[in-house]
């Protein structure tokens, strides 16, 4: 899983403004993940999140899904700690993506924006998928697309961006079988690319800056979002976007 060295220890301190300053991209992958949770596993009872840093997943999960049984993993003491001043009812634990429990004990696993960090995103999946029951699914988000590699990539100690087809060969590696997969930030896509295309390399990489927007032009983000899932949800799967969904089962 990711190292607590994988991962810039700033950002966690940070964390509530980089959310802030970049909540229509927050709330678009908490809407993806909600509905991915409802459209493919209805009945699950209890969830784990690795690599759930300060929490912000499990939060949303809490409050949108409370009889859902939530758990999160974190490689980072101090995301741990911060998590668990921000969310109530959640099991929380430092440790990593191989030395979750035995014995499948989840219905569902989500890693969302971590296998990007690992240098083995293979084995990482595969973990995923004994930590879920047979019949249960594993829920991921990554970045998309290499050539939008930037100075935020950097900052935030990627190891890689995906292809679509890449993530779902590595997918089907660990013995998982695809059931959606579908790009987001669709709509906004040219933006980020000259967005990020002006920071690529550079130095003093400020994420909060570079995510603040306007509130009338982040109004307009989170509608554009608002829009691309409600699409995902009528069965579209959008072929390009600054991250993706990857929705599998354990067969």
């Amino acid at each position: 899983m990711v190292a607590a060295r994988d991962y810039p220890q700033d950002a966690f301190e940070g964390w509530e403004a980089f959310e802030r300053a970049n909540r229509y991209w927050f709330r678009a992958r908490e809407r993806l993940i909600g509905w991915a949770i409802e459209r493919y596993f209805p009945a699950a009872r209890s969830m784990i999140e690795v690599g759930c840093g300060t929490g912000s997943v499990l939060r949303f999960l809490h409050a949108s899904r409370p009889s859902l049984e939530l758990s999160g993993v974190d490689a980072s003491p101090r995301a741990i700690e911060l998590a668990g001043e921000r969310v109530d009812g959640v099991r929380l634990a430092t440790g990593d993506v191989r030395a979750l429990p035995a014995g499948h004990p989840y219905d569902i696993a989500g890693a969302f924006d971590v296998i990007e960090h690992l240098d083995d995103d293979a084995g990482a999946l595969a973990a995923l998928r004994e930590a879920v029951r047979p019949g249960g699914g594993v829920i991921l988000t990554v970045p998309q697309h290499p050539w939008l590699w930037s100075a935020y990539d950097e900052y935030a100690r990627h190891k890689r961006r995906y292809r679509r087809r890449e993530l779902i060969e590595r997918v089907r590696a660990a013995g998982l079988e695809p059931e959606r997969v579908t790009s987001f930030i669709t709509l906004p896509l040219p933006a980020l690319a000259l967005s990020r295309a002006r920071v690529r390399g550079g130095e003093g990489y400020d994420p909060v800056a570079e995510g603040s927007k306007p509130p009338p032009l982040a109004g307009l983000l989170d509608r554009l979002l608002a829009v691309e899932a409600a699409a995902i949800r009528r069965g579209v799967s959008l072929p390009a976007g600054g991250s993706l969904l990857a929705v599998a089962r354990r067969p």
